[in-house]
């Protein structure tokens, strides 16, 4: 079957807009999207005496994967609750374009609103950045994933946008204390070691370390690409789980 490029890429373009403007410009989502990192962040900080260069990459790993994986799990049930995703479905593009253009808004959101952060480190608390390449590739390729990771809760056979919420709930906060935001990994018993290793998280927040602190972690590369490992396993899933969960309805 011959595929329409263009078409392809004017309907990943047309859904992420429609997204933007439905979804992600409202009050409360930016608001969420800033503060509950920042205060989560806050919280585990404050009285820890902790220089910038050592905080500025939590806060920044925080917003970029709460940002991202906000909205993704709610969008494609609540479509479903109002008919929009199967219209979508029945244009001509594929299911591949419909998944990438949520992910590509998400990605867009993510690294719109990690930029608040950066500002706040460099000017507010006087963090320097070390490696611009680290940050330039840790925004966009964690902001892809962690969109991805939303849109495979959104797989789910619901059209109650709650129920996903709770599921991806469960899965996001316990990710944040396992992947060296809050304790640093080489802090880590063994075991916490080994859990972090399975968290995406985890080298978002090496390569920002990398880029304030000179961290390098394992080595700079290898974080890139389990990084890109973990990006592309989690879009084939959710493309796998949604054409499942197609096929029961």
């Amino acid at each position: 079957m011959k595929v329409d490029l263009r078409r392809e890429l004017q309907g990943i373009y047309a859904i992420a807009k429609k997204d933007v403007r439905i979804y992600y410009l409202k009050g409360p989502v930016l608001i969420f999207g800033i503060l509950f990192p920042f205060f989560l962040f806050l919280a585990f900080s404050v009285g820890r005496n902790l220089p910038p260069q050592a905080l500025v990459p939590g806060m920044i790993s925080l917003t970029i994967f709460f940002t991202s994986s906000s909205v993704t799990p709610v969008i494609a049930p609540w479509e479903r609750r109002t008919k929009t995703f199967e219209r979508l479905i029945s244009t001509p593009i594929s299911l591949h374009s419909v998944l990438i253009g949520d992910i590509l808004s998400g990605l867009l959101f993510g690294t719109f609103l990690v930029i608040i952060p950066i500002i706040l480190g460099v000017l507010l608390f006087g963090a320097s950045i070390i490696s611009v390449n680290a940050l330039i590739i840790s925004i966009p390729l964690s902001a892809f994933c962690f969109a991805s990771l939303g849109t495979l809760f959104s797989a789910l056979p619901t059209d109650t946008p709650s129920e996903i919420m709770t599921l991806a709930n469960l899965v996001r906060l316990p990710l944040i204390f396992i992947s060296g935001v809050f304790i640093p990994l080489e802090q880590l018993p063994v075991w916490g070691q080994i859990i972090a290793a399975l968290s995406p998280l985890t080298y978002t927040h090496n390569l920002n370390r990398c880029a304030f602190e000179g961290y390098v972690g394992h080595n700079w590369t290898i974080n890139v690409v389990i990084l890109l490992c973990f990006t592309i396993f989690l879009f084939v899933a959710a493309l796998a789980a949604q054409k499942r969960t197609l096929e029961r309805e």
